[in-house]
């Protein structure tokens, strides 16, 4: 039987923290036993708004690419390439920008979203406008079935379903797929600070860290705002705390420690006690691993080569179909 093909990336522009692992990694390690998944390091992608900077980049791919192994991702049950070493991906790009209409860019949610946010950088350019196109490129060079995305993602995937609709009207073709949105189990955790885990915001608490680095952090994070004192009762549904145990702490652990929250039997700083165990069990294999993978030098390397080579037969199988329909097969 033959696996549905599915395809994801990520941007390299840091380390990345325990809101990456459990909002995207731990689905694509899931993913890999049941689908046919190409992951790739979207460092073309990092472009778009660091185009000013590219200093950390090259040091952010095998970085990544570590996090990613150390995290389960097995590159003989999928594919890890990076973005720019599959070069049909700028062709594709080219010529779907050529029919990509100019409004369907700027009404895209996310586009006007992060321009106003944003404020520090400056976004005027054509990159971050067709930031979409490019999403819709690395996705449809691999025909998937399937795209693994958020709820925010999916206006992303819509106007990738219509960038192929209107690519295959327009030729005559039915090349490209158009792909569905598989909306993947979210578990957003907020940051030390409450806020959401950022690497801007320096609130994270990172895959490659050690539990000297992470305690100190553990034990200066916000919790329930409105427990002033030792003896006033808590709330674990408003606690910035317990969401991480939700994810690392044992289910009778959690009943535990919510009744002693609400009946004020378990102060804050037991409370972070015991996450400490919790995220340390939880972290140890992942650390292990990283340890194992930093032994071996040549490990990304050849993963990235590996995982390359898949992807450009895959892509040299799309462009040649892609020229022949718009008849630029000289």
């Amino acid at each position: 039987m033959t696996r549905k093909r599915t395809v994801s990336g990520m941007r390299p522009t840091g380390a990345l923290h325990l809101g990456h692992y459990f909002g995207v990694l731990k689905n694509w390690v899931a993913m890999q036993n049941d689908m046919d998944c190409y992951f790739f390091v979207a460092d073309w992608h990092a472009l778009t708004s660091d185009y000013a900077d590219t200093s950390g980049i090259k040091t952010h791919v095998p970085e990544m690419v570590k996090d990613w192994l150390a995290s389960g991702l097995d590159p003989e049950k999928c594919t890890i390439f990076q973005q720019s070493a599959v070069k049909e991906h700028a062709e594709l790009h080219l010529l779907l920008s050529m029919i990509t209409p100019l409004g369907w860019l700027e009404r895209c949610p996310t586009y006007k979203e992060q321009r106003d946010q944003i404020s520090h950088k400056d976004l005027g350019n054509y990159g971050f406008l067709g930031y979409p196109v490019l999403m819709a490129t690395d996705i449809l060079m691999y025909r998937p079935a399937y795209v693994p995305v958020g709820q925010d993602q999916l206006p992303h995937i819509e106007m990738t379903r219509e960038i192929a609709r209107r690519f295959n009207h327009m030729y005559d073709c039915s090349i490209f797929t158009e792909p569905e949105g598989k909306l993947t189990p979210e578990a957003k955790l907020p940051g030390l600070d409450g806020r959401k885990m950022s690497k801007s915001y320096n609130n994270g608490i990172f895959l490659r860290e050690g539990m000297e680095d992470i305690q100190p952090k553990v034990r200066s994070m916000l919790t329930d705002k409105n427990r002033l004192r030792r003896n006033d009762p808590g709330d674990p549904d408003i606690c910035n705390l317990f969401p991480y145990h939700v994810l690392m702490t044992s289910e009778e652990k959690q009943a535990e420690i919510r009744k002693g929250c609400t009946s004020a039997g378990l102060g804050c700083v037991d409370c972070k006690k015991i996450l400490l165990e919790s995220m340390e069990e939880f972290l140890a294999p992942i650390q292990e691993r990283r340890r194992a993978i930093d032994a071996n030098p040549k490990l990304v390397q050849e993963v990235l080569e590996h995982g390359n080579e898949r992807a450009r037969a895959m892509a040299r199988e799309t462009m040649e179909m892609v020229r022949s329909a718009i008849n630029f097969d000289f």
